[in-house]
Parts: C-alpha cells; structure tokens; sequence
C-alpha cells in the first residue's frame, strides 16, 4: 500500500500526517514562528509512532501556499531536501484548498468560501465544492481586499466560510448562508487527504516541482513611512 507524508507550515500551525498501512497518524501544533525549529523533530515522531523508516515513503505533499511566506519556504526547503535525498516525488497542495478539506471533514461542509489573513489588509481567497469526498476548486483562487471577494459566478447553495480571513475580515466579507464562520488553521490530515487524490490520478512530481504558490508579488512588508 502506498505510505504518503504530509506537512504544512503556511500558516500559525505546523502540522505533519503520515498514510501508512491504510491508516492516518498526525500531529498538529499552533506555534507560530517556530516551524523551522519543531518541522523535523515531528516528522521524526511521526514515523516513530507509525514504526517505519523515512525511507518507507512513497511521495511527500506539503502546503503550497498561498500563506506566510516564510512558512511556505520552510515547507518547501524541508520538501525539496527529503525528496531529492530519497529520490521520492512530491504532491503540492493548495492552502485553501486544505482549510476547505478540514471544514469538510469538521463539519460535513460541501461547498467552503476559505480565506487567510494576508495582511496587507487583504486576503487570500477560494471557493470549493466537495465532489466524491474531495474539495475541488470552484472559480479561481485570488488576493484581494476582502470587500472585493465574491462567490463565483453560478454559485448556489449554502456556503460555509473558513479560515483566518474570516476572524480578521468577517465584517468586511461576503455574507454567507451557514453558520457562523470556522476560524480554522489547515491540518496535514486534511492535506493528506487531497494529496491521496492527487497521488491516484497520477499527479505526483519531481522535487524540483516543489514550488511556492504565493498569489501576490509582494511578499514583505512595506516600510511605514518616515
């Protein structure tokens, strides 16, 4: 059977899952600014309570972004480094996509308008809809002011909000139609679970495929004026 593993450091959370044998194991922590210190000792840890050597892997999938870029970079140089060591592939996944997949899985949700805090006063923005168990994108993931989000044209139905974006800019988003928003951090799990898709419609890549999704050009923070 194929044994995936799955990190993501895009955002606050660090978060690393493993499919082995038919079964899930992860680890999740909120740990803002520590990714580079905490990201290899839980892989560690994770295949440790899973009983298998790295090298048991079969392909490694990791948050893509849009996110911090710091955090993205992290994921990617990790990605890059046990891939091309293991000769393994890799299976990018979008950020938005994985908080739409949690909200999925959390809450039952089958249609996610996910957005994260970008700063910058903006956000980053997608809208999914689950077919066959998977959150497909919906229209076109963007950054934007949060006044200029909208559900894609034809959308209909109810949808769920997720994400940082929400806790930021509710006021300043869409209205939606279920329940309150699910201020949700992506978790590995999630992004296992897309990753398995991926991985059986045959999509894995080359490590040096393993590139950052970022949406915007800017990605420091201006200098406030003098």
């Amino acid at each position: 059977m194929t044994t995936l593993l799955a990190l993501d450091t895009a955002t606050e959370a660090c978060s690393v899952a493993l499919l082995h044998d038919g079964k899930v194991l992860s680890h999740y922590e909120v740990i803002p600014r520590l990714h580079a210190q905490r990201l290899l000792p839980m892989i560690k840890d994770l295949l440790a309570d899973a009983g298998i050597a790295l090298s048991a892997v079969d392909g490694i999938a990791f948050g893509r972004g849009p996110g911090a870029f710091t955090g993205v970079r992290i994921a990617i140089g990790v990605v890059q480094g046990l891939a091309f060591a293991l000769e393994r592939p890799v299976l990018p996944v979008s950020t938005l996509a994985v908080l739409a997949q949690r909200a999925l899985r959390e809450q039952g949700a089958q249609q996610v308008a996910a957005a994260i805090d970008a700063r910058m006063d903006e956000v980053y923005w997608g809208c999914y809809r689950a077919e066959q168990g998977e959150m497909r994108l919906f229209g076109e993931e963007a950054v934007l002011p949060p006044e200029q989000a909208r559900l894609p044209a034809g959308a209909t139905g109810d949808w769920c909000a997720a994400g940082t974006g929400w806790g930021s800019y509710g006021s300043r988003l869409p209205v939606l139609t279920s329940g309150e928003p699910q201020v949700l951090l992506p978790h590995a799990q999630d992004l296992l679970a897309l990753a398995a898709f991926a991985w059986a419609r045959g999509e894995a890549l080359p490590a040096d495929m393993a590139q950052p999704v970022y949406l915007r050009d800017k990605v420091a923070t201006p200098k406030a004026p003098q």
